[in-house]
Formats: C-alpha cells, sequence, structure tokens
C-alpha cells in the first residue's frame, strides 16, 4: 500500500512546496530524504491513507460520471427513441427513465417497486427498458422470450411477471411464466429465433459498454447515469430536475 501511494504524496508534497516544481525534478538524493519523510508519516498516520483512497476513489468515480454524461447526451436518440426498445408509463410523457435491468438480478427486482411507485405518482413519465442480460445464459434467454413477446404485444405483462417471479429463473421457468401470461408460447419460441431478437441485445451491450454501465440496475435519467440501486426520492428528484432542463 505504501508503494503505490508514496508516489501520490511525493507529487502533492512537492507540489504543495513549489507549485511550478514536481517529483522529477528532485535530485536522487532528495527524492530519498522526501519519501523517508513521507513513509515515516504515513507509518505513524495510517488514516491519511485512508483519506488518499477514498479521495482518488471519488476522483474517479467524478471522471467516469462527466464522461457518461457525455456520452449520455451523444447517445440520446439511442437511449430515448428506438424502436426496438419496449417503453412503459406514459408513451408521450415528457420525461423519460431508460433502464438497463436483468431479471436475475435481485436487485433490479427490488427496485422495480420504487420505479412503479413514481410511474403512478407522476403520469407524465415514460420507461425506456434496456434488456441487459449479464448474469449468464438463464438471463440471455429471459430476455429473448421478453423481447419476443413484443411480436404478440404482451411484453408488458410478461415483464412484470418475470420481474416478480421468485425462485431460480431457467428455461422451463420463463416458459410457465409466459404460459400463465398469456403467450402462445410455440409461437415465443419461434420469434426468439428473430435475429432482430439478438441484435437488440447486442446493441444494448454496446450502449451500455459505451456510456460505462457494467452492472444492473443502471438508470439514466436525463442526462444523469445512476448505476445501482435508487430510492424513490431520488428517483423522483432526477425526474424533475430532468423536466427542468
Amino acid at each position: 500500500m505504501l508503494r503505490l501511494l508514496l508516489p501520490l504524496a511525493l507529487a502533492a508534497f512537492v507540489a504543495a512546496a513549489s507549485p511550478a516544481a514536481d517529483a522529477q525534478s528532485l535530485s536522487p538524493q532528495q527524492r530519498q530524504e522526501v519519501e523517508a519523510v513521507l513513509r515515516d508519516y504515513l507509518k505513524r498516520n495510517p488514516e491519511f491513507l485512508i483519506e488518499v483512497l477514498q479521495a482518488a476513489e471519488e476522483k474517479q468515480q467524478a471522471n467516469q460520471l462527466a464522461r457518461a454524461r457525455d456520452t449520455i447526451v451523444a447517445e440520446r436518440r439511442e437511449l430515448t427513441q428506438n424502436p426496438a426498445d419496449p417503453v412503459g408509463g406514459n408513451p408521450k410523457g415528457d420525461v423519460t427513465i431508460v433502464e438497463f435491468f436483468d431479471y436475475r438480478c435481485p436487485y433490479c427486482k427490488q427496485v422495480k417497486p420504487i420505479v412503479e411507485q413514481v410511474l403512478k405518482q407522476d403520469r407524465n413519465v415514460r420507461v425506456v427498458y434496456k434488456e441487459f442480460p449479464i448474469l449468464g445464459r438463464d438471463s440471455v434467454y429471459a430476455s429473448r422470450a421478453a423481447l419476443a413477446a413484443m411480436k404478440q404485444d404482451k411484453y408488458l405483462p410478461f415483464h412484470h411477471a418475470l420481474m416478480a417471479y421468485r425462485g431460480q429463473l431457467g428455461e422451463e421457468a420463463v416458459m410457465t411464466v409466459a404460459r400463465q401470461t398469456g403467450l402462445d408460447v410455440e409461437r415465443l419460441k419461434r420469434d426468439m429465433d428473430n435475429p432482430a431478437v439478438e441484435q437488440t441485445i447486442a446493441a444494448n451491450r454496446a450502449l451500455a459498454e459505451r456510456i460505462g454501465i457494467r452492472g444492473t440496475p443502471a438508470f439514466i435519467v436525463g442526462d444523469d447515469l445512476v448505476p445501482g440501486a435508487v430510492d424513490p426520492g431520488s428517483l423522483k428528484a432526477l425526474v424533475d430536475k430532468a423536466r427542468k432542463g
């Protein structure tokens, strides 16, 4: 840990002592002397290590969110207006929540009632569902089935039923849920093999990678990316912010 942090501490020390200088301007002997002082300080003040790590992590997160925001602006149409994506809430709503999710993700299931609560309270919000199966083969199968259900105009009830399902969501369970939702299962299986289904999933994966989304759930509202679960107040605040522009 000391070896990792010493160069950072050394650079900060030199910059503070002489803003126009840098660590490379020190002679080998000066560098050794400064490093010895810093090493001793870090050993006697381990809490400083935590502060440095936290500051570095916060800076990295801020940089990632800034890059994500630029990509979100550039990819606005792909995020919110792709005709291949299912839409919920008010299709003509003035604010769009984009959700990247996986049917086998427990956090996606936990956050679903929160999204539904916001939609119930604000009738002028639309949701774009980005199928983003990242938890293995069964996740991909569930996403393919859900997208194929669009051909029977049953995506939303099937989506809600899959999200509500408790237990191992394998192929048999997916088809059981489909049957219970009123889908023609044999037609569903045929439609799952449509190349457009895999193209939509591949496009979502590529879009997520460009934005920097690596897990589920992930929400985009306006220009903001929220990786991970979100509480009702925060989601509503993001909607209000996006509405104000």
